[in-house]
């Protein structure tokens, strides 16, 4: 997969729109293709900003949750060694890569976006590294060891989804910065890490504030 596909892509939403490789400040051992903010020399014309909104490339941006998570994971690659890591909501593909290279025997990233998916395999291919690929959570192994997400609760109405997960896999890492309280005692926070979307978008301070838990087995490691 090549940053041509992912331009390709980008155009459909913002027709001047191409991708750079940069490095997130929050994963610094992680590159990506992401959005190049130098494009937006001049205003962004009304058809262009209708469009972003209709159909917003959230694979082009690495957000707050996803550079911490997969920071956490290479900082603590025993979570995922060995383990079968399905990645929800992978977007840029950020959190399937750190598991890759932090020893998973495989790391999906699982996402509806055809497009996120080939943001997900380029990206990958960038950091020398191999992700499987999933368009359907219904369709995902039946050996996952680890699930992992960041920044999927940012609807109330997504909240079932704490409880697929944990029926899931016998281990949940889920980072977020939307919901203060998940509701759910079954996942313990080990962490509370600022960091920003890259390239930024000026978000809410708030939104900077990322919590990470974890829900299953080895809570103790």
């Amino acid at each position: 997969m090549t940053p041509d596909i992912l331009n390709q892509h980008l155009a459909k939403t913002l027709s001047r729109g191409r991708v750079a490789a940069t490095v997130p400040a929050g994963c610094p051992d992680v590159s990506l293709y992401l959005f190049d903010p130098s494009v937006l020399e001049g205003p962004i014309s009304h058809d262009e900003a209708q469009a972003v909104v209709a159909e917003p490339a959230y694979w082009s941006f690495c957000w707050a949750s996803g550079q911490v998570l997969a920071a956490y994971i290479l900082a603590n690659p025993h979570l995922v060694k060995g383990e079968t890591v399905l990645d929800f909501g992978s977007g840029s593909g950020i959190v399937a890569i750190a598991a890759a290279m932090a020893g998973a025997r495989e790391a999906i990233a699982c996402d509806i976006d055809p497009a996120a998916l080939d943001a997900a395999g380029a990206n990958a291919r960038l950091n020398d590294v191999t992700v499987s690929l999933c368009d359907d959570w219904s369709t995902r192994p039946d050996n996952v060891g680890v699930v992992t997400a960041a920044d999927v609760l940012y609807d109330p109405d997504n909240r079932p989804l704490l409880s697929a997960f944990r029926l899931a896999a016998p281990q949940v890492l889920l980072a977020d910065s939307r919901m203060r309280d998940l509701g759910d005692d079954r996942y313990r926070q080990q962490a509370v890490i600022e960091a920003r979307t890259w390239p930024d978008l000026h978000e809410f301070e708030e939104f900077n504030r990322v919590r990470i838990y974890r829900a299953g087995e080895g809570l103790s490691g």
